[in-house]
């Protein structure tokens, strides 16, 4: 309180506005200032990181916007390989849709982020790790348990279940180009909440392979048609990043 105050009289103006209904909220000047001290803390710890490897110390921190089946598919893999070589950098973990994720790197609020390369995040510098293959899942005890790959045209008899998050328009094209058009029974924008739905036995669905084989009571198959999603790790700009997200982004080109 008393740094803010200090920093509201240097600078002339209010930053915050103070309701005891309302709590505290940032003035519009506080908005417009936010970004730019978040860029001078980040660039602060660049420099604090430049000094510690200039004297063979290691310090830092990486802020990691994440999303829940890279959370617990790709994450620990790369942190633990990374931990090895760089015990001392420390991390800080944000989850989040992909919307929020993107929201999170452009204001500057985490360094890093696992998005899905696509139209809606342009502008920022990519590191690709995987392809995420399209599946079909169901439930356990569905007769498509015994096929190793299902046929599109066999979705013709099947209670659907409509993605309508990030990945909609994966599902979409499988369906124009086999020229199939499936039975929608529902249209469902969450994907935990499609996953309980298919355990329950209300429908099959289509959707990443990266999340779906990490949900219980859900099989999946592969589809006679191709379709996936790249799945990278981005960030504002490589070439301006901190010593040790730039020694991150490395690590991860090397384990995927």
């Amino acid at each position: 309180s008393h740094a803010v105050a200090s920093l509201e009289s240097e600078l002339d103006v209010p930053l915050l506005i103070r309701d005891r209904k309302r709590g505290i909220t940032l003035t519009e000047v506080g908005q417009k200032v936010l970004p730019h001290m978040r860029e001078i803390l980040k660039r602060i710890d660049s420099i604090n990181q430049e000094i510690a490897l200039a004297t063979n110390l290691e310090t830092g921190l990486i802020r990691i916007g994440t999303f829940a089946s890279a959370s617990s598919c790709l994450l620990p893999k790369l942190l633990a390989k990374f931990q090895k070589k760089h015990p001392k950098i420390e991390f800080k973990f944000y989850e989040g849709t992909y919307e929020e994720i993107t929201e999170w790197l452009s204001s500057g609020i985490i360094d890093i982020g696992f998005v899905v390369k696509g139209k809606s995040n342009p502008g920022f510098d990519w590191v690709p790790l995987i392809k995420d293959d399209m599946v079909v899942a169901y439930h356990p005890e569905h007769r498509f348990h015994a096929k190793e790959t299902v046929d599109m045209d066999d979705l013709l008899e099947e209670s659907f279940i409509m993605p309508t998050g990030m990945y909609q328009s994966h599902v979409e094209a499988l369906f124009e180009e086999s020229q199939v058009k499936p039975s929608i029974r529902f249209e469902v924008h969450d994907c935990t909440t499609i996953a309980n739905m298919v355990q329950e036995g209300l429908g099959v669905t289509i959707g990443p392979e990266l999340f779906l084989k990490t949900q219980q009571n859900v099989k999946i198959s592969k589809l006679n048609i191709e379709n996936s999603r790249e799945v990278a790790l981005a960030c504002q700009s490589i070439e301006n990043a901190s010593p040790a997200v730039k020694e991150f982004l490395n690590t991860a080109q090397n384990v995927f």
